[in-house]
């Protein structure tokens, strides 16, 4: 922890402040930050003033509070000074008004604006009365906010302004601090220092030269759960065998290893699980292959066959090999009776997690932007995901990863 003196080496934060009755609680978030040894710049909005007054703040930190968009003679532009210079930025209490900004990419006060111009990690702590945190417009602009890599502090349930009750309350100032010491020493997200090892897409056995056999997944959902682990601070290693003509991106940063074929996909996925905290099977392995011709096969008035040979099981051979704490998450892509046959799938592949999937169900499975699953765990609970994008699927279900990592697996 840096010392109770800052100085030209501690840690620089900016500490965003929005106009919120709990704007009162930065004021001991800053002390708390003071106290521990950090630099520390307020920021306040224009609003954020008619709570708690910029003198209070400029008393308390390592330099005056700053409102004003406009700098003077010694700071002309302090967006770009403040967000160059942050090793943190911490906005406490954000209001729904500033979530939505943020959201939108708007540089309208200073705060945004030094958000903008930083390359810092955010965190974020939301405070507002329960009706607006439930907002799916103030949820989705929290998701885009995640999905740029912002970490979000949830608020508590609790007393609320007026002498309401419910959720919006601002975390408490030590737990703010204790998530800013995480963050200064690497802290990313539920995943960090963590190795996941996802495989994603549909594998394509060779007829001939022209022909394959294959399925219809098209690897959103494996690519999704990649750059969500990204996100949440995972190094990720991406296993694809996603159809190339779908032109799927992924994020910097995640190692993709490109695959074809059944084979393909074992040997990319068992050589690099031993490393791995975790993998998530997501991809659609063909369960059967054959013997290509060299050539081409000839339309003819004859009946064509194919003398088709079982696939090695991935997941059966890593669950066989797998260390004590590694996690391992399979997919079960059901038509019927979905249920009854992921559960026999889950006693066959004794995996930590079985993510099922109708893929029958409209807006769900195979080649859709949504998806919609039942986890079902080792020991037989199921949890049920609603249909949304298979984004939102994926932190679902790497929210269950990092619980079973944290609890240490099997």
């Amino acid at each position: 922890m840096p010392s109770a003196t800052p100085n030209s080496s501690s840690p620089r934060i900016v500490l965003g402040v929005a106009g919120g009755i709990a704007a009162y609680k930065a004021v001991e978030v800053l002390r708390r930050l003071m106290d521990a040894g950090y630099h520390v710049t307020p920021v306040l909005t224009p609003d954020a003033t008619r709570f708690v007054g910029e003198v209070t703040f400029s008393a308390l930190a390592s330099e005056p509070a700053r409102v004003r968009l406009y700098g003077d003679a010694t700071t002309p532009i302090p967006h770009t000074h403040l967000g160059q210079n942050a090793e943190l930025i911490v906005v406490a209490p954000a209001t729904a008004h500033l979530i939505a900004r943020l959201a939108m990419g708007l540089a309208d006060d200073l705060l945004t604006a030094t958000v903008l111009a930083s390359r810092a990690p955010v965190l974020v702590c939301p405070a507002m009365h329960t009706e607006m945190w439930e907002q799916p417009s103030v949820q989705e602009n929290l998701a885009t906010l995640r999905r740029r890599g912002v970490m979000v502090l949830e608020p508590h349930v609790g007393r609320l302004a007026g002498g309401d009750e419910g959720a919006g309350r601002l975390v408490e100032p030590e737990e703010i601090v204790e998530m800013v010491e995480r963050i200064v020493a690497g802290y990313r997200g539920v995943l960090s220092g963590r190795h996941v090892l996802v495989t994603a897409g549909g594998t394509r056995e060779a007829i001939d030269p022209v022909r394959v056999l294959s399925n219809r997944s098209s690897g959103r959902q494996g690519y999704a759960l990649a750059e969500v682990a990204y996100r949440l601070g995972a190094r990720v290693t991406l296993i694809s065998a996603a159809r190339r003509e779908l032109a799927l991106d992924v994020v910097r940063g995640v190692e993709v290893v490109e695959v074809e074929s059944a084979a393909e996909m074992y040997e990319a996925t068992t050589s690099r699980v031993v490393g791995a905290d975790a993998l998530i099977m997501a991809a659609a392995v063909s369960d059967y292959t054959l013997e290509p011709t060299p050539q081409k096969i000839k339309k003819s008035r004859d009946a064509l066959t194919l003398t088709l040979e079982p696939t090695r099981d991935i997941v059966a051979e890593v669950v066989a090999r797998r260390r004590a704490g590694q996690v391992v998450v399979g997919f079960a892509a059901e038509t019927d009776d979905v249920m009854a046959n992921a559960r026999a799938k889950l006693a066959r592949k004794d995996v930590d997690l079985l993510v099922v999937n109708d893929v029958s169900a409209p807006g769900a499975g195979f080649e859709h932007a949504t998806n919609e699953v039942v986890l079902l765990a080792r020991d037989g609970t199921t949890s049920e995901v609603s249909r949304r994008s298979k984004e939102a699927v994926s932190y679902e279900i790497l929210a269950r990863v990092a619980s079973l990592l944290a609890q240490g697996a099997t």
